[in-house]
């Protein structure tokens, strides 16, 4: 029944998907934070900008997004990010894509979770001396992080389906050679049946894994 698989490297296809899960959360995460800094920033500038990048960004269909970091950023402007064979490029582009798309749904997740501090707990570590960083290092994010574990969770789980957009550039991850072999294969059902299988052995045990997470560090009010 599985005679027609031979030929085609289904875990390295998964493994590039997981590649790009892997370090777009990490990209999402940090740029999402510093997104989420600045719009709860006393500087207008600051917080207009972050304002105008999500409410932007959130809105733009991702595969536009995808697509314009290899049709502007790279065949444009000649950006390679370091890269120097065309796979490689095209990788590191998706990956940027993704961290610029998901990190204003980290920003908003987060910015949630700002909203659930109680206000005198930044108002006392004013008057104690803390500037507004401090005050977001050492007494907000701290709990905003541990209010929103599973919001991120199902931002998470949104990213790893969304890193399929990423075959629109030609990166060789699970969609992409699903497609392939739906063109050379007949077994249609199958072939569909096995990916959505191998997504679902990526997101399931990541929810309930962060599910837990989440139960077990949220802040009790």
């Amino acid at each position: 029944m599985f005679d027609f698989l031979e030929g085609y490297d289904l875990l390295a296809a998964f493994w590039v998907t997981v590649q790009l899960t892997l370090y777009s959360a990490i990209g999402s995460l940090v740029w999402g934070t510093v997104l989420a800094a600045m719009r709860v920033s006393p500087v207008p500038l600051m917080r207009g900008f972050g304002t105008a990048y999500v409410n932007i960004v959130r809105n733009i269909p991702l595969t536009v997004v995808i697509v314009f970091t290899s049709l502007g950023l790279f065949q444009t402007l000649g950006v390679t990010l370091g890269a120097k064979d065309f796979t490689t490029i095209n990788f590191r582009l998706a990956v940027l894509g993704l961290t610029a798309y998901t990190s204003s749904f980290v920003c908003e997740a987060l910015r949630s979770g700002i909203n659930t501090v109680p206000v005198g707990q930044t108002e006392a570590a004013r008057a104690i001396g803390l500037n507004f960083p401090q005050v977001l290092r050492l007494i907000v994010l701290p709990q905003a992080f541990r209010s929103v574990v599973g919001p991120l969770a199902s931002v998470l789980i949104a990213l790893t389906k969304n890193t399929t957009v990423a075959a629109a550039i030609g990166v060789a991850e699970a969609a992409a050679l699903m497609r392939v072999m739906i063109e050379n294969e007949a077994q249609l059902i199958l072939i569909s049946v096995i990916f959505a299988f191998g997504f679902i052995c990526l997101t399931l045990p990541t929810g309930l894994f962060l599910g837990w997470v989440s139960k077990k560090v949220s802040v009790r009010r």
